[in-house]
């Protein structure tokens, strides 16, 4: 979508929109061309030639599907090519929001840093004081933005740290290589295009190739890739947590 413009906006579901109001909303983006795309965390930011955003927060089930319009939109953008981006959300829990920046965003601005962005040392500082369970605190978004649930399990598998450790209970050894796989496992995300565990398709509709390549997340019951001992599931921080508890210490 970089350099096209914006000739429509189509809202099927107008509670998606959360700033400013749907008049306003349609008014201020119709006529803008993209100039940028940003990411923070799961927010993506787009950059119009004005230097205005739309912010598009995507949460647990929100995605885009560029082409046709598609059934099942929550809001369509029409570019001036007749080519339309698609928000999908099925539980309406993202947000859309047109403004003169983001950064100022009360959710933006509590967003940690991402591991890409951060050295081992760095990592070290961030996580080493804690007391918080390390599988818990890897998901607290204000401390270190970006791996979520999914990848916390599948890092900490390839670690062998078991996800109930409390962060100040690993040693320097455990903390280098727990950073090093949570790199390596978003890396592998990104190269796969993700993981279709849910409704999650990438901007064409298709599904990610992540999801066959995850190790612990998903697999109760089922015999664990290393020593074939069966991966159990507990709940961490209200989430689903599937671990090796013999690989894992």
């Amino acid at each position: 979508i970089l350099n096209k413009k914006i000739t429509d906006v189509i809202f099927i579901k107008k509670g998606v929109v959360k700033e400013p109001d749907i008049e306003r909303f349609k008014k201020g983006v119709v006529g803008e061309t993209v100039k940028e795309i940003i990411r923070r965390a799961k927010v993506l930011i787009i950059k119009f030639s004005s230097n205005k955003f739309l912010v598009i927060h995507l949460r647990i089930s929100g995605w885009l599907l560029y082409g046709e319009q598609t059934e099942g939109a929550r809001v369509v953008f029409k570019f001036s090519d007749n080519t339309f981006l698609n928000y999908m959300d099925r539980r309406l829990l993202g947000e859309l929001r047109f403004r003169k920046d983001y950064k100022d965003l009360e959710f933006i601005k509590k967003l940690g840093p991402e591991p890409f962005d951060i050295s081992l040392r760095e990592f070290k500082e961030i996580i080493k004081p804690k007391k918080n369970k390390i599988k818990s605190l890897l998901m607290e978004q204000r401390v270190i933005s970006g791996i979520g649930n999914i990848y916390a399990q599948e890092a900490l598998f390839l670690a062998g740290i078991c996800p109930q450790r409390p962060a100040n209970t690993l040693e320097e050894d455990e903390l280098a290589c727990l950073y090093e796989r949570i790199v390596f496992v978003l890396k592998e995300a990104i190269k796969y295009k993700g993981s279709s565990v849910d409704s999650y398709r990438d901007t064409r509709g298709e599904k990610g190739k992540m999801e066959e390549r995850l190790k612990v997340y998903g697999r109760k019951g089922k015999p664990c890739f290393v020593c074939d001992k069966p991966i159990e599931k507990i709940t961490l921080g209200g989430r689903g947590t599937c671990f090796c508890p013999h690989c894992q210490q």
